[in-house]
């Protein structure tokens, strides 16, 4: 997306972006953090306002507070037009780990062992990775009017046609997205 602003294809001065998740316990500027993250590789690339650029807050005085704050923020904007979202080795989507209930809305997700091994990289080790996360629910992300599926590598291609061609299951949480009607994958 930045590589299509840079080449005036695209442009971001009206847009307004929800991250979809945050691990709770890192100050913002922590360079594990979400909000690092994207202001290093997408926020600053791109010619979105500032105020227009929305994450949850990772040191909340009160994460289900911070929960339902995001949640409404999101409504208050008109709900998501777009959801990008990665697929997890385990099938999850954001960070709806398996099991999470589809009518799920932003919550406080523990973060399993499988998760958080494959966020080590950017920690050092599995062991630096928070344990908890705030996450857009599966009922959040499914209301949004589009969703694009990104998914790559072959240790992915199980998980993938579990969750396109096997019964909807909370198992697999990205198995909830057979039932959008604006699913790109």
């Amino acid at each position: 997306l930045a590589r299509l602003y840079k080449e005036n294809l695209l442009d971001f001065s009206q847009a307004t972006a929800f991250n979809l998740d945050e691990f709770l316990g890192l100050p913002p500027e922590d360079s594990g953090s979400f909000r690092s993250y994207m202001t290093r590789n997408f926020w600053s690339s791109v010619n979105l306002r500032p105020e227009a650029c929305h994450i949850p807050h990772s040191l909340p005085k009160g994460p289900e507070a911070e929960c339902r704050r995001y949640e409404a923020l999101i409504a208050e904007k008109g709900g998501l037009d777009l959801a990008i979202l990665g697929l997890g080795k385990n099938g999850h989507i954001a960070f709806n780990e398996p099991g999470t209930p589809f009518e799920s809305l932003t919550h406080v997700a523990e973060l399993s062992e499988e998760t958080r091994k494959a966020e080590a990289e950017r920690f050092g080790s599995s062991e630096e990775v928070p344990k908890k996360a705030i996450t857009m629910g599966i009922r959040t992300i499914m209301n949004a009017r589009e969703i694009l599926l990104l998914v790559s590598g072959p240790e992915k291609a199980e998980i993938l046609a579990r969750a396109l061609f096997e019964p909807v299951t909370p198992k697999v949480p990205a198995s909830v997205l057979q039932l959008h009607p604006a699913l790109t994958v």
